[in-house]
């Protein structure tokens, strides 16, 4: 049983000025931009579609524009793309969009089929039908199946592809919607099942049902035919806690029942539910990251822990007998223990094994364990490349020892293939992904910066085979730094036909902030020391400069969610650096962010303004306070989703409207659908994909 996932996720003011909270709230009032938070008033919508229509006149108007949306389409469209499956009862499931399937298709086959070229698929719902025949614009949030028969299906649904749903049972064997089904109402939250005829339910009650980061504070219990007043009450927690739900482990002999209370993001408690109805906490750290398979507890520290006379440090992974911990006992196997360059990427359970996934320098290794009377034997998983990134997941932990495994990097077209673990066989190639780009005019490096306290920070560089160290290169360097997400090297058609194609560099960053190196490295730039991260990614940019690869006026940055706020912050304290900003779905006001939707969630990894002493240190990261109209910026782009619940789309069109207001040379493009990943759609994709390319290219292009 995996950790019950947590989601993600995603006023002027000069340096050095104190503000307390009352004062800090008089600020937020008096902002003359803050009408355009009311995100579909029609006001604003009017000042969107102006602006939209000034980008796009600027921008999509040109035969060169349409040529690379139309390509761009064609990549995301394509049907060679791997069609990534998962397996339930016999058959291998797929979600499918592609030009003749706007919106997509579930669909499912056979492995035996599946390993054909071609092979023929069994259509199980028609999103795009399914529109059309509802007058709605669904988008497609997952399916849900309940085990042996796997015919019964919860599905989620969202409008437009907000994280909010709605969901629906559906009927597999008769391709329907089951009538007097399971149902729950559009909202943050979801159903899941315990068996036939009972669902675990967490979404909005109503009044006072929600925690102040919009996500569901109560779990109940409904059965079949009850309405949702009638369920059971399973957990209630509190307002300011963040994410309250439920879940049923249906592994055959280890049936057994959770509630998961996150309180923040990596602050989370696991309770095991009894049939009696009582909840038994499972007594490990907050911060660690607790999962139950079969048998064994296994623990990921996010910080070191002492117990049973021992300490065991953070990043490491630890293994206890289930029952003998909830039993007392606290005896542990250490199944890995970060060094100073490797972090724990992922581990993952076959029927007999466990595969674990290391990171060293931002480069994969798999081990394979295997639990014994002896101990945990140790080997390696036959016929895995030494270079590109390498994920795996299990096909069927319960009934077989199969892997998946996809083999990628920046030029190299993903590759899917299916490995038996314990076994000396190598691993079956399935599919290989199509080259989208001609990638042999490149090759991919990577260098390591110094940033300002010293820290050496890894980027990666995708260059020009025949470079010229002279400064002239356009490139485009992208970055993340938050919540603990890694940036691994990854094939993408679109950077690739965009970019990398017409002699552009492309580069990744590394920084702290991001899960390169474990918890250690996204826990040096929390709060306080968000900065670190700004000068970790500042230092990449000054490297990039220093070594000749480009210069301010042919270097481009992006970035997106909080990786839009990295780049907003880029642009306010380090403008003279680069030539081009691209901003997608950020967060910029973080005098207000946590006021704003899902904001409230993220306190603990930016801090909370209300805090006298808290807003001292986040207005020193905060873009939409940070600018000051007196100075020079580079040419920007902001780009966002009015369907964004996640991250709110008032950040973007209030630092737009400051921007545009004081003269500088800025855009704005607002998809009205698309939800948090800013498309809905592979066409919206293109094109907001064609828009910032094209952007960059204008601006940095020699």
């Amino acid at each position: 049983m995996s950790q019950l996932s947590k989601l993600c996720l995603a006023a002027g003011i000069a340096a050095g000025l104190s503000m307390g909270a009352a004062s800090a709230q008089e600020a937020a009032v008096s902002d003359p931009h803050q009408w355009l938070e009311a995100v579909t008033d029609e006001k604003a919508l009017d000042w969107v579609r102006a602006q939209n229509a000034k980008s796009e006149a600027e921008l999509a108007a040109t035969p060169e524009f349409k040529q690379l949306e139309s390509d761009l389409l064609g990549i995301y469209d394509s049907d060679d793309k791997i069609p990534a499956v998962y397996k339930q009862g016999e058959w291998y499931y797929n979600f499918w969009r592609d030009r003749n399937h706007e919106r997509g298709i579930w669909r499912r086959t056979t492995l035996e089929e599946y390993r054909k070229p071609q092979p023929q698929w069994e259509t199980v719902l028609d999103l795009d039908a399914l529109n059309k025949a509802e007058g709605e614009n669904w988008v497609w949030h997952g399916a849900s199946c309940l085990r042996p028969a796997y015919t019964r299906c919860l599905i989620a649904l969202s409008r437009g592809g907000a994280d909010a749903d709605v969901t629906r049972e559906f009927d597999v064997a008769s391709k329907s919607w089951v009538e007097g089904g399971f149902f729950r109402e559009e909202a943050k939250g979801a159903l899941g099942w315990i068996d036939q005829d009972n669902v675990y339910v967490y979404t909005d009650f109503g009044d006072g049902s929600l925690t102040s980061s919009g996500y569901p504070r109560i779990v109940k219990q409904l059965a079949r035919g009850q309405s949702m007043d009638q369920a059971t009450l399973v957990y209630e927690g509190k307002p300011d806690d963040m994410y309250i739900a439920a879940m049923h482990d249906d592994t055959p002999g280890f049936e057994r029942d959770y509630v998961s209370r996150t309180l923040a993001f990596y602050n989370d408690e696991l309770y095991l539910r009894g049939a009696d109805g009582q909840l038994t906490k499972i007594d490990a750290p907050n911060s660690a990251n607790k999962s139950v398979h079969h048998d064994w507890l296994m623990l990921e520290l996010r910080e070191a822990w002492e117990v049973g006379g021992r300490t065991y440090p953070a990043g490491s992974l630890l293994a206890a007998n289930f029952d003998a911990f909830m039993g007392g006992k606290r005896e542990f196997d250490v199944l890995f223990e970060p060094s100073e360059t490797t972090s724990l990427a992922g581990a993952t359970w076959t029927k007999n094994h466990l595969v674990i996934n290391v990171l060293e320098d931002v480069k994969n290794k798999l081990t394979v364990l295997t639990p014994g009377a002896n101990g945990w034997a140790r080997s390696a998983l036959a016929g895995v490349p030494e270079l590109g990134t390498v994920a795996v997941s299990a096909v069927d932990s319960d009934e077989s020892d199969a892997v998946w495994m996809t083999v990628t990097d920046y030029l190299t077209p993903s590759t899917l293939m299916l490995a038996e673990v314990g076994g000396n066989s190598s691993p079956e190639t399935l599919k290989t992904m199509p080259a989208f780009f001609d990638a042999s005019t490149h090759e991919v490096e990577q260098h390591f910066a110094t940033s300002k306290d010293g820290t050496r920070v890894p980027y990666f560089l995708v260059r020009p085979k025949d470079m010229q160290l002279d400064g002239s290169n356009p490139t485009l360097l992208y970055g993340y730094g938050g919540f603990e997400i890694s940036l691994t090297p990854g094939y993408s058609g679109g950077v690739g036909k965009g970019w990398l194609e017409k002699g552009g560099v492309y580069a990744v960053a590394n920084i702290r902030g991001g899960g390169e190196y474990g918890p250690r490295w996204h826990q040096a730039s929390l709060k306080q020391n968000r900065h670190k991260a700004y000068e970790d990614f500042a230092a990449v940019a000054q490297d990039m400069i220093q070594r000749k690869i480009t210069s301010p006026a042919h270097l481009g940055i992006r970035g997106g969610s909080n990786g839009g706020l990295l780049t907003g912050n880029m642009l306010t304290q380090y403008p003279e650096l680069f030539g081009a900003v691209v901003i997608q779905v950020p967060l910029l006001d973080m005098q207000r962010y946590h006021k704003l939707l899902a904001g409230a969630s993220w306190m603990a990894e930016y801090g909370n303004p209300d805090k006298p002493e808290e807003w001292e240190f986040i207005r020193t990261f905060s873009p939409y306070h940070l600018f000051d109209p007196a100075k020079d910026y580079p040419p920007t782009l902001i780009l966002t989703s009015t369907r964004d619940d996640r991250v709110h789309p008032g950040h973007a069109r209030k630092m737009m409207a400051k921007m545009s207001e004081a003269g500088k040379d800025v855009r704005y493009y607002e998809n009205i659908e698309g939800g948090h990943g800013g498309a809905a759609n592979n066409r919206q994709a293109a094109h907001m994909d064609a828009l910032y390319l094209t952007f960059l290219w204008q601006q940095l292009g020699k």
